[in-house]
């Protein structure tokens, strides 16, 4: 892959992922937006459908994940970084995905914050910035 298409690609990735952020209000059923977007911690919890919340929530989980190691296999070019990030991003969705289902399930005022938090790394790709600096590291390393 040369250097030009190597960019090019990137560009592309990165702006899928701005794209996603952008029409999230059009794309994804969360009322959890519009609600952290107020002054949650002294309102109660919005109304929600828990199964379609779930569904969504997954959904851009899904397409943050695949874009991500589509941007981790341009940058690296190594199956072995895919093979352990796919690893990485499958047991943390497991683990967030119950903590979000306990905070949607059972919404406390006093756990807002944590939830709005916890949820960040749900539907934005923060697990993207923290595995390039690392792979970088350790590719540096080896």
């Amino acid at each position: 892959m040369t250097k030009i298409v190597k960019y090019i690609a990137l560009v592309l990735l990165f702006g899928a992922l701005v794209l996603i952020r952008i029409f999230e209000n059009d794309l994804f059923y969360d009322p959890y937006l519009t609600f952290f977007k107020n002054d949650y911690l002294y309102i109660d919890s919005p109304r929600r459908e828990v199964f379609k919340l779930v569904g969504f929530t997954t959904l851009r989980y899904v397409l943050n994940t695949l874009i991500s190691l589509g941007i981790i296999y341009v940058v690296f070019k190594d199956w072995s970084i895919i093979k352990f990030s796919i690893v990485i991003y499958a047991l943390a969705y497991v683990i967030l995905i119950l903590l979000y289902l306990y905070f949607v399930i059972h919404p406390k005022q006093d756990d807002y914050y944590l939830f709005f938090n916890m949820r960040r790394f749900l539907i934005q790709p923060i697990f993207l910035l923290l595995l390039l600096p690392a792979f970088y590291y350790h590719k540096l390393k080896a």
